[in-house]
C-alpha cells in the first residue's frame, strides 16, 4: 500500500514538472495550399525546432477570403486562433476590428523583444503600419504581378524565348503566333482587376481612384472611364476576339491554364513561382508587366498583393512573446530570403533582399529579381501607391 502511495505521488510529481514545462503552442490559421502550402509547414517546422518554449500550429482554413470569414467568426465565438493570414484587401476591415486585434509592433514592445518597422521595405511595412508609423499586422507574403510566358511554346512559335513582349501590342502579336502554333490560349491573366486595372494604373502612371487613389477619404470611387483605361479595356476586347486573349475568371483560376502548358503566356503573383516549378512540364520565364508606347511615365512600378499575419488580442503574455519570437524568426534575413526565393514571393525586409543578392541566387534563377525591382519598393509615387479605402471586387493573391 505504501510503495504504490509512493508511486503515485512520483507520477503526480513528474505530471506536475511536465506541466510547468509544457510549451506554449500557438494556433496559425493560413490560406497557403500546394506548394506555398508546403514552404508555409517547412517555415513553421523550422521554427519549431530552433527552440523548445512554443509550438505553432498551422492549419490551412480555405481560401483568403473564406479564413478571414472563419477567423472574424472565431472571434466572435471566443476561440479565436493567435495567428490569422488576411490578404491585403482585408488590412482596412482589420484595421477598424476594434477590440478584435493586437498590434504586432505594440504587442512585440509589450513583451519586450521589439520588432523595428525600419526592418521591412518601404512599400511592405508602410502598406501594414498605421498613421504613426507602427506596425498593425506583420508583413509575411508579398507579392506583385508579372508575366510569366512559355519558353518552348515560345521556341515552337518561333519567337525569341529571350525576348519576351514588353508592350501590350506585342503581348498580342506573340500570343497571335502561340494560338498559330496549336495551343488552345495565347494569353490569359489571375485576378483580372488586381492586374489589368489597379496594377496598370499605377503602371501607367495614372489615377484608379478619386480621392489619391483612395488615401484621402472614404469617398473614393474608381476612375477607370478616362482615355488610357478605353484604351486598355478597348485592346484587351479586341484580343479576346481575335481569340489572343482567355479570360480565365475573377480570381486565379486561370493559373492551371499556363501550368497545364495550354496557354503561352500569363499575368500572374509573383507568389505563383513555387507552384509552376512544381507543377509546370516545360520551361518557362519571367518578364515585367506590358505596357503601352506613348503613355507619358510608362512604365512606373507596381503595387504589392499578398498577404500579411494578424495577431488577436486577448491572448496571454505567453502566447505573445511566443508570436513575437515567431514573427522574428520569419523576419530574419536567412528565413526571409528563403521564404523569397522558394515561393517567388518578393523579400518583406532589407536584410532578405541583400542576403538574396549576396548569395547570387538571381544571378542563377533567370528573372528572380524583376517583382523586386519592378516593385520598386522605395520609390512609390503619388499615383503609384496601393489604393486604399476601396470596396474590393475580388480577393487578390
Amino acid at each position: 500500500m505504501r510503495a504504490t502511495t509512493i508511486a503515485l505521488s512520483l507520477a503526480g510529481i513528474i505530471a506536475s514538472i511536465g506541466s510547468v514545462n509544457a510549451a506554449t503552442n500557438i494556433e496559425f490559421w493560413h490560406s497557403m495550399e500546394g506548394a506555398l502550402g508546403d514552404r508555409v509547414n517547412a517555415l513553421v517546422e523550422d521554427f519549431n525546432k530552433s527552440q523548445e518554449d512554443y509550438v505553432v500550429k498551422p492549419s490551412y482554413k480555405g481560401n483568403y477570403g473564406e479564413s478571414m470569414n472563419a477567423g472574424i467568426a472565431a472571434f466572435r465565438a471566443g476561440n479565436a486562433p493567435d495567428i490569422l493570414q488576411v490578404f491585403e484587401v482585408g488590412t482596412a476591415t482589420m484595421m477598424h476590428a476594434k477590440g478584435a486585434i493586437q498590434p504586432v509592433q505594440e504587442m512585440s514592445e509589450k513583451v519586450g523583444d521589439p520588432i523595428d518597422p525600419k526592418a521591412f521595405i518601404g512599400a511592405v511595412g508602410g502598406y501594414y503600419s498605421d498613421t504613426d508609423g507602427k506596425l498593425v499586422s506583420m508583413p509575411f507574403n508579398s507579392s506583385t504581378p508579372v508575366l510569366y510566358y512559355n519558353k518552348d511554346a515560345f521556341e515552337k512559335a518561333g519567337l525569341d524565348p529571350a525576348n519576351p513582349p514588353k508592350t501590350w501590342e506585342a503581348v498580342s502579336e506573340a500570343a497571335k503566333k502561340i494560338r498559330e502554333a496549336g495551343y488552345e490560349c495565347g494569353y490569359t491573366t489571375s485576378w483580372p482587376s488586381w492586374i489589368l486595372l489597379e496594377n496598370f494604373a499605377a503602371w501607367h502612371n495614372v489615377p484608379f481612384a478619386s480621392e489619391d487613389n483612395g488615401f484621402g477619404g472614404l469617398g473614393a470611387r474608381l476612375q477607370i472611364d478616362t482615355p488610357v483605361f478605353e484604351r486598355h479595356l478597348s485592346f484587351l476586347a479586341d484580343m479576346a476576339k481575335d481569340g489572343a486573349f482567355t479570360y480565365g475568371g475573377r480570381g486565379d483560376t486561370s493559373n492551371a491554364l499556363f501550368t497545364s502548358g495550354k496557354c503561352g503566356m500569363f499575368t500572374g503573383s509573383s507568389g505563383n513561382r513555387a507552384n509552376i516549378l512544381k507543377t509546370g512540364q516545360f520551361n518557362f520565364g519571367i518578364s515585367t508587366l506590358p505596357y503601352y508606347d506613348g503613355v507619358e511615365g510608362a512604365p512606373q512600378n507596381s503595387v504589392i498583393g499578398g498577404a500579411s499575419l494578424w495577431v488577436f488580442a486577448k491572448k496571454s503574455d505567453d502566447v505573445y512573446k511566443g508570436v513575437t519570437k515567431f514573427f522574428k524568426f520569419i523576419a530574419s534575413p536567412e528565413q526571409s530570403a528563403a521564404w523569397h526565393q522558394g515561393t517567388g514571393y518578393v523579400p518583406v525586409t532589407h536584410a532578405g533582399y541583400e542576403a538574396t543578392k549576396a548569395s547570387d541566387f538571381y544571378e542563377k534563377n533567370e528573372g528572380t529579381e524583376i517583382a523586386v525591382k519592378q516593385l520598386d519598393a522605395e520609390h512609390h509615387r503619388e499615383l503609384t501607391r496601393h489604393t486604399l479605402g476601396l470596396p474590393a471586387p475580388n480577393p487578390r493573391y
